[in-house]
């Protein structure tokens, strides 16, 4: 699985975004601001939606909003089949372009997972 790089702000509030990395890794969702760790959830607590303005994710009663810079990916990784019509258009031509490449995600998830470190 991939890291990306974001903005995360929470929403209702007038706060500046904060930049963080987002690392989906077993089933997992870790947020990091440079060395703090933001958060870290099972991806069985969160709620994600594709929104004009972000991935909005619903988690612990609280909502922030994500501003992915790869958000094709993103949203393709975390496997969202909703999503306003410019992330569509931006994920279709991903799949298209991973097709061609001859990667399927079907491939991916039936790769073995190795955790050694390199």
């Amino acid at each position: 699985m991939a890291s990306y790089d974001a903005k995360l702000r929470i929403e209702g509030t007038q706060d500046p975004p904060i930049h963080v990395v987002i690392d989906l890794t077993d089933d997992r969702m870790v947020v990091t601001a440079g060395d703090v760790e933001v958060a870290d959830w099972s991806r069985d607590e969160i709620r994600i939606a594709a929104l004009l303005d972000g991935f909005h994710v619903r988690a612990e009663g609280e909502e922030v909003v994500l501003d992915i810079r790869d958000d094709a990916k993103f949203a393709v990784e975390l496997g969202l089949r909703q999503a306003h019509p410019y992330l569509r258009r931006r994920i279709a031509a991903l799949l298209r372009e991973q097709e061609s490449a001859g990667w399927s995600p079907e491939a991916e998830a039936a790769e073995p997972q190795s955790n050694s470190a390199i």
